[in-house]
């Protein structure tokens, strides 16, 4: 998919640019699979603010998604390729051979009419088929891979995104995610074959402020521009840190500092990231 430039006529038009959309058949969504989707503006059920930088931004309707690929062995038309406010990648509506219409991730290079199917068996390596891990070549790149069997797809969703299936040992494959972690994966979890569509979302400038709120994507204010009181990095004469490590407004340390609690699946992890 090309990237469209704009004629500088405002400032916010000199840098920014946009997808052309030309994959994609239709504007109008399928309104079966639509579901109301209210905004939290970054709060949690209690009302506190969870996420900060979160707010505003145009409404929107939720498109319900398969990741479980659980049709098995009933085959699928493609039927429209369209955008989703919700995620960076596109979708697709699918029309099985028993009249039901799902919502999947699009791969890449997929088009309208082509046919795919979800299986627990073996089936063609094609964009956009699903099956175990097991019956999947070395080498393969896959997407919307399970973690657990029968949980839907966990990883490699965004745009672009695609794993690589390094070995299989007994019951294992190892994996290799998009953020260069080789992960230990069950061979009985499924994983959709090919790369997830719109590689082009990651070279898009945003151009000006007022795009990323539309987005509903509040400022992002560095510490550092704060006061003492709003931040631990606030205040002091000129430019400062405030006399100690970076920490969040919390005052929990970032920058390197471990986070991850999780030891009961440590040992599926092969290689960190951090690697």
């Amino acid at each position: 998919m090309a990237i469209k430039s704009y004629r500088p006529q405002t400032a916010g038009l000199r840098h920014r640019t946009g997808l052309t959309y030309e994959e994609l058949t239709t504007r109008d969504p399928y309104k079966p699979l639509l579901e109301y989707l209210p905004i939290s503006g970054g709060r949690d059920s209690r009302g506190h603010l969870s996420v900060r930088h979160r707010g505003g931004g145009h409404k929107r309707m939720y498109r319900a998604l398969d990741f479980k690929r659980d049709k098995i062995d009933i085959p699928g038309t493609v039927e429209t390729i369209e955008y989703d406010p919700n995620r960076s990648a596109f979708i697709s509506l699918i029309k099985y051979r028993d009249g039901e219409r799902r919502y999947i991730l699009t791969p890449l290079n997929i088009k309208v009419g082509q046919t795919i199917v979800s299986s627990d068996a073996q089936v063609d390596i094609l964009p956009g088929n699903t099956m175990p891990l097991r019956f999947i070549p070395l080498g393969t790149i896959i997407h919307n891979i399970e973690l657990r069997k029968n949980k839907g797809g966990q990883v490699a969703k965004a745009a672009g995104s695609g794993a690589q299936i390094l070995a299989k040992e007994g019951d294992y494959a190892q994996v290799r995610l998009p953020s260069s972690e080789i992960r230990k994966i069950h061979q009985d979890c499924r994983a959709t074959v090919g790369q997830v569509s719109n590689l082009d979302h990651q070279n898009i400038s945003i151009g000006k402020a007022g795009r990323s709120r539309w987005l509903g994507r509040r400022p992002h204010v560095r510490g550092t521009a704060m006061n003492p009181v709003d931040h631990p990095h606030g205040g002091g004469e000129g430019r400062s840190k405030g006399g100690r490590h970076p920490v969040s407004p919390e005052g929990i340390p970032t920058k390197g500092y471990k986070t991850r609690r999780n030891k009961r699946t440590q040992a599926f992890i092969v290689r960190r990231r951090s690697k």
